[in-house]
């Protein structure tokens, strides 16, 4: 009898199939089995094992002890990207939405480092509100380049070598004898990693040295590095580029309305080189008429192109202070479709009709030719318009009915905008000067004036009529979306507004609406500070979205992004849009439902990673400014409180360091997060947000990113061992009310003062909860747990990391008087200057007090509270003229 031949026409199932057998088959499943259930021959088990390689590589099944893979989601395990915060303890991001993070102790991590994609097993119980895990897989590491710092040579090519990035607290033994440029101690380098050598240890090739670590360049190229910001345009999109003409030609006019006559002006920054935006007004009858004229980059940029790819992949431009990585090549961001003066140019033109009282009319949109008539710069305007400088005047005159006209209508836009609701947080910018060797020598502020706010109300008002007319249309684009703020935290807010002077303004129940009515009533009064921080910290994040679902922070209906599409993919998205719906060509396909919320998803992403990558660099340079001035003493205000320390803001530089409880040896202090207040319980000496103290420079550490404070002037009397004034409900006889002896007391507190000191110095600081830029980026669901019924006060253990730090600046000290410079261990100031708290008044004083050297704090985390808010100067567009949104 013939044998019958076995049938081997069953083909490899692809991965989907193969997640959908192990999901039916309810157990894992070893390699013999799954032959069997897929009747393969032995032949193709090679490629069986590739494919359930690449299911582990994306993170939906694991590959267990015994041999047998599982499905991630049935083993209690989660898939996600692991971010370490600088205390050591880390949360997992999953890539399923609608998850929280998932907490992970730094016991828990393994071998997993910061940006690793992982798989996580859940553990039993919460962490506050957030589910807790034990790293079990690293699928991927998330970073194969790393800028390390040398530590010192170990042998003829080898270096030790610890990551620049705080973040990751491992070492590397980097092997050079690729690189020819030698490195010396303390400088940086990049490496590849290898292989785990031990604990802690793990080899790794070197791949180039970038230089000493104060430079700011150097320091730039660490930053690039660490985001993973592209630099270099892949040679087929310079191609693209080249082959574009100079200017535009008799074809690219035609069919285009000839706007060339009307006396558009560009307004931006004196480092601006990418003009996107260009206005004009004029007067009709009791209104006016506004041209919003924005560079039309979709006729050149041609989708699924090389470029368009390109930009897509990148998103947006990323700008430092002495470079910028643009979205486009220069040959278009620069120069083909930047509005530079008295020259043609294409332009996408929104062109809306606005009455006596400011609310908008009919609006039209179309393709035209513009030339801008002149390059202003924000300082110009003001000077012509606000300063009445003659001399500005005078050269301005062609243009200075048009900025008055402008000026006339800004201001009916913004008192429109405030009437509806609008939020509007005065924030401090920085602004890093640098002389010609390219060395720091200050952070100022940035000044604003009204003259940026005329430009802000202009694209506000292109974006929302844009936005209105393709919803009208039902047109598929990407919205700018900006939820309601958090309930918790606005319920937070409120309960500690309650126990302040404006409980009168608040509502029976908090709301969403009632904010701008406490922030209007806050202004000018001693709660300024407090209520616009708080409030900042309550915002959710604004994102894009195919979904119509409104701007809170803008207090509008219906927002979009039209007016930066040089710098923005998202606004040349809505180009593209807004170019088929008018009929004119696009000159490819546009993306569908599913392939726009793809987009969407890159765009929110990678705009966060550029807003992170600006913080880094300018934290880098603020620390590296401040390193030489250790010593020094500046006044400032609380800006952020910790249950184990207190954050200050500089007011001689925008700055900030912090002030750990281990530095105070006069009380032992209990953490209210309720009232944001720091209470000692022995003296009741309090510390609150936006309190004025006075503080000294301990110590700066470049490695770290840290900026350690202590207490001076006036503020360091307790700490030095002087007798503070007695609090009220203590006796003259040295005892309380409750006839306890106060020497008893003292002995007590110090003992856990000294605990406490201990904890704190092998205590990493948590890295706070950074705050959002202006209605941008709050922390997702599910950080931090909710704060217990009593202080959390320190009792000599490791302190749990709580409430996140806000960031701000307001004006209750004096700041240094000009043309006194301050010495280390010196106060800036010359004389004496009041800086004013609710809880008392702290001096800064020349005279460096005698206080105690606070001990040493392992960390302090420098400049987290204010990342969004606080960007450096740029080489490129400084800020969105778009505002706040």
């Amino acid at each position: 009898m013939t044998k019958k031949k076995r049938d081997e026409s069953h083909v490899l199932p692809d991965a989907n199939d193969l997640a959908t057998l192990f999901r039916e088959a309810h157990r894992p499943l070893k390699i013999d089995v799954l032959m069997r259930m897929l009747g393969l021959h032995r032949h193709m088990k090679k490629e069986l094992e590739d494919r359930l390689d690449d299911l582990v590589r994306q993170g939906r099944i694991i590959r267990l002890r015994g041999g047998a893979w599982g499905l991630v989601e049935q083993l209690r395990l989660v898939t996600g990207t692991l971010s370490i915060q600088r205390s050591g303890m880390g949360f997992v991001l999953p890539e399923e939405k609608g998850r929280d993070d998932i907490y992970v102790h730094p016991y828990q991590m393994g071998d997993a480092w910061h940006g690793d994609k992982v798989v996580v097993a859940l553990l039993p119980g919460r962490h506050g509100k957030n589910p807790e895990g034990r790293i079990v897989r690293v699928l991927e590491r998330g970073r194969k380049e790393i800028p390390a710092r040398v530590v010192r040579r170990m042998g003829r090519h080898s270096l030790l070598c610890r990551p620049a990035d705080p973040r990751m607290a491992v070492s590397f033994v980097v092997d050079m004898s690729a690189v020819e440029e030698k490195a010396e101690k303390g400088d940086l380098v990049v490496a590849a990693p290898g292989e785990k050598v031990e604990d802690g240890l793990w080899a790794a090739t070197g791949l180039a040295v970038l230089g000493a670590d104060d430079n700011v360049l150097v320091q730039e190229r660490l930053v690039k590095i660490n985001h993973d910001v592209p630099t270099d345009f892949p040679p087929e999109v310079l191609e693209e580029a080249q082959a574009l003409p100079a200017a535009p030609g008799r074809d690219d006019m035609e069919g285009r309305i000839d706007l060339r006559h009307l006396e558009f002006v560009t307004i931006d920054g004196a480092k601006a080189r990418d003009f996107d935006d260009a206005v004009y007004v004029e007067e009709q009858g009791t209104g006016y008429r506004l041209w919003v004229a924005i560079a039309d980059v979709g006729h050149y940029v041609r989708p699924g192109s090389a470029m368009d790819r390109e930009a897509q992949a990148r998103s947006n431009s990323y700008y430092f202070p002495q470079s910028v990585e643009p979205m486009l090549p220069e040959a278009l961001s620069n120069g083909l479709c930047s509005l530079n003066p008295r020259v043609p140019r294409l332009a996408m033109v929104a062109e809306t009709f606005f009455y006596a009282d400011g609310s908008p009319g009919r609006s039209k949109f179309y393709a035209a030719v513009i030339e801008s008539k002149a390059r202003l710069t924000y300082g110009q305007v003001n000077r012509a318009l606000f300063e009445k400088d003659e001399k500005e005047r005078r050269l301005l005159t062609p243009v200075l009915p048009l900025l008055e006209r402008a000026e006339r209508l800004a201001r009916l836009l913004h008192e429109k905008r405030d009437e509806r609701g609008s939020l509007d947080f005065d924030l401090p910018e920085p602004e890093v000067i640098f002389n010609i060797y390219g060395e720091t020598v200050d952070i100022g502020r940035k000044v604003r004036h009204f003259g940026h706010q005329i430009i802000e109300e202009f694209m506000i008002a292109a974006n929302e009529a844009v936005a209105r007319f393709l919803t009208e249309k039902n047109a598929r684009f990407l919205y700018r979306v900006h939820p309601e703020p958090d309930t918790e935290k606005l319920e937070g807010l409120f309960k500690v507004l309650a126990r302040t002077s404006l409980a009168q303004h608040l509502p029976g129940k908090p709301s969403a609406k009632a904010l701008q009515g406490v922030l209007q009533a806050a202004k000018g009064s001693d709660q300024e500070f407090l209520v616009s921080r708080m409030a900042l910290r309550t915002m959710m994040q604004a994102r894009y979205s195919p979904e119509h679902e409104g701007h809170f922070g803008l207090a509008s209906e219906c927002y979009c992004h039209f007016t930066s599409p040089i710098r923005r993919y998202a606004d040349l998205v809505v180009h593209r849009a807004l170019r088929r719906t008018l009929g004119l060509p696009v000159n490819g396909p546009l993306p569908g439902e599913r392939a726009l919320l793809t987009i969407a998803d890159t765009l929110n992403t990678n705009e966060r990673v550029a807003m992170e990558a600006e913080r880094e660099i300018l934290k880098r340079i603020t620390v590296l400014f401040l390193s030489e001035r250790v010593g020094e003493e500046f006044t400032g205000v609380i800006s952020g409180i910790i249950d184990f320390g207190f954050f200050v803001e500089f007011n001689e530089v925008l700055a900030e360091g912090m002030v750990r409880l281990s530095s105070l040896d006069d009380d032992y202090y209990g953490y209210l997060p309720e009232r944001q207040e720091l209470v000692g319980e022995r003296t009741g000496r309090s510390f609150r947000l936006g309190q004025a103290v006075t503080v000294r420079l301990a110590e700066v550490n470049v490695a770290r990113l840290e900026v350690n404070l202590a207490l001076a002037g006036a503020d360091a009397v307790a700490s030095t061992g002087a007798r503070k004034p007695r609090p009220a409900g203590r006796d003259g006889a040295g005892r309380d009310r409750a006839g306890r002896d106060r020497a008893g007391l003292d002995g007590r507190a110090s003992r856990k003062a000294k605990a406490r000191s201990t904890t704190d110095a092998s205590w990493d600081d948590p890295m706070p909860t950074e705050l959002p830029e202006p209605f941008e980026n709050a922390p997702r669901k599910g950080r931090g747990g909710k704060p217990g019924p009593r202080p959390a006060a320190h009792k000599g253990t490791a302190p749990k990391p709580s409430a996140p730090k806000n960031a701000g600046e307001e004006k209750a000290a004096k700041p240094a008087q000009p043309g006194k410079s301050a010495k280390p261990g010196k106060s800036g100031k010359s004389g004496k200057a009041a800086a004013s708290g609710k809880g008392g008044t702290a001096k800064a004083s020349p005279k460096k007090t005698g206080g105690d050297k606070p001990a040493k704090a392992k960390a302090s985390t420098f400049g987290q509270g204010k990342p969004d808010q606080a960007k450096p100067a740029k080489a490129g567009k400084p800020k969105d003229s778009d505002g706040a949104a």
